[in-house]
Parts: structure tokens; C-alpha cells; sequence
């Protein structure tokens, strides 16, 4: 039976944790916790964290590649071939520095952006038709590289706004597994948290 997959990015390991290229990360793990599933690690050429479960019916398997964000497609494309997944039930979740902080979009599918993440999975599984959920972490302000940006920790002031966020994460994921991606694209697009 196939199964929905639930992907969020980031980069392994603690000197990634709680930034903001990580919030992917930070994203299904809020969603294995409000639904008490578990991750295990899969090791191999292209490890990944996997906790699968039924969430409103569902089939699903949340996944976490621990392969750096621009080779998470290594990981991602045979976890989704050997789920049988279609690629119009695998959702990437993952920051976005053209929206802004407190703000999430849905997307049906679409290009990388830029964001080297996407690009991998995008180049993987051959094909860009696959649902996003892209979160807002603004752009640097000032002379700061993107590069470094993405991978700086959330201030003190934005930390209220991304557990905000997060929630509505959450809220979105559940009215994309209940409803779809149309639904979930006329709900929370332009929505702040």
C-alpha cells in the first residue's frame, strides 16, 4: 500500500539544531509529537529518520534525510520509491527566506527557488510535481551572506513567532492530509501565525 510522506529538511546534527534552515526538522517534529510516532534512523549511503503511523486516515511516513540539505534528495527519492509513493502525495516542508517570518505557503509544486534542499529532491526524483510547504524566515537584513544567514539560530524576539508558526504548520499538514492540497493552498496561504 502507498503511503504519504511527509518530508521536512534540515541539516543533521546539534550545530544545526534551531536554525533556520532546520525548521523543516523542527516542523515534523512537532507533528510526530502531537501524533505519538516515533523516528528511527535507516542507515546507509543516504541515511534518513523515518516515523510512520496514521494520522485522519492516512498512511503516512514522516521523513527526516541526514544527509546535508543539498543532498537530501539521495535520501528522499528511494525512501518515496519504496513506499510506492505518487508524487502528489509527498509534501516537502522547508524554510523560504522570500516569505516572511510568521507566514507559510502551500504550493502544488514549482521550481527550487534556490533552495539547494528542493533542488536535490527535484533533481532525484526527476521531476518538480510535488507539493511544498514552504515556511517564511525572512531575508538577512544588512551585509550578511544568505549562506550564513540560513544557518544562524532565531533570535530571542522571533522564537514566539516560530513556535507560532510551527503550530500553524500543524494545522496546515492536517487540512492537506484531510482535505488536499487545493484546500490547504485557499486556507493558509497568506495566512499569519
Amino acid at each position: 500500500m502507498s503511503k504519504t510522506l511527509i518530508v521536512g529538511l534540515g541539516n543533521p546534527g546539534d550545530r544545526y539544531a534551531g536554525t533556520r534552515h532546520n525548521i523543516g526538522f523542527d516542523v515534523v517534529d512537532l507533528i510526530a509529537s502531537e501524533h505519538d510516532l516515533t523516528f528511527r534512523t535507516k542507515t546507509g549511503a543516504a541515511p534518513y529518520a523515518a516515523a510512520p503511523g496514521s494520522m485522519y486516515g492516512r498512511n503516512v511516513v514522516l521523513i527526516k534525510p541526514l544527509t546535508y540539505m543539498n543532498r537530501s534528495g539521495d535520501a528522499v527519492a528511494p525512501v518515496a520509491r519504496f513506499y510506492k509513493t505518487h508524487l502528489e502525495a509527498l509534501i516537502v516542508i522547508h524554510d523560504d527566506i522570500d516569505i516572511p517570518l510568521g507566514r507559510i505557503r502551500f504550493m502544488r509544486s514549482g521550481g527550487h527557488g534556490g533552495h539547494n534542499g528542493v533542488r536535490s529532491i527535484i533533481q532525484s526524483l526527476g521531476s518538480s510535481d510535488f507539493p511544498r510547504l514552504k515556511i517564511g524566515i525572512n531575508r538577512p537584513q544588512g551585509p550578511m551572506p544568505v549562506d550564513r544567514y540560513v544557518l544562524s539560530k532565531f533570535s530571542s524576539s522571533e522564537i514566539p513567532v516560530k513556535k507560532a508558526v510551527e503550530t500553524l504548520c500543524l494545522r496546515g499538514i492536517e487540512c492537506y492530509l484531510k482535505e488536499g492540497i487545493d484546500a490547504a493552498m485557499n486556507e493558509f496561504n497568506g495566512r499569519t501565525a
